[in-house]
């Protein structure tokens, strides 16, 4: 199984308390890295891509690729809990 030359992922940081960021590859159930900025956990987040990627060639599995995505989010109002 050839893996094509480049693939392009959604990935998502979330702030962490203690400072950095959580990142996620939604595509990739499981990849999952940390980096102290964003500089850092991007680069991060594409060395766990590409690790996760070669693991599943190795194991002759299917690579997940993402069609065209959209994230967004939504400010949800609960009055009724702070009446």
């Amino acid at each position: 199984m050839k893996t094509p030359k480049s693939l392009k992922y959604t990935i998502i940081y979330t702030p962490e308390s203690e400072g950095g960021f959580t990142v996620t590859v939604p595509a990739l159930p499981g990849c999952v890295t940390y980096g102290k900025d964003l500089k850092e956990a991007n680069k991060m987040a594409k060395d766990a891509i590409s690790l996760y990627v070669e693991s599943l060639q190795k194991h002759k599995e299917l690579i997940p690729q993402e069609g065209n995505s959209l994230i967004s989010s939504v400010d949800v109002d609960f009055p009724h809990f702070y009446a």
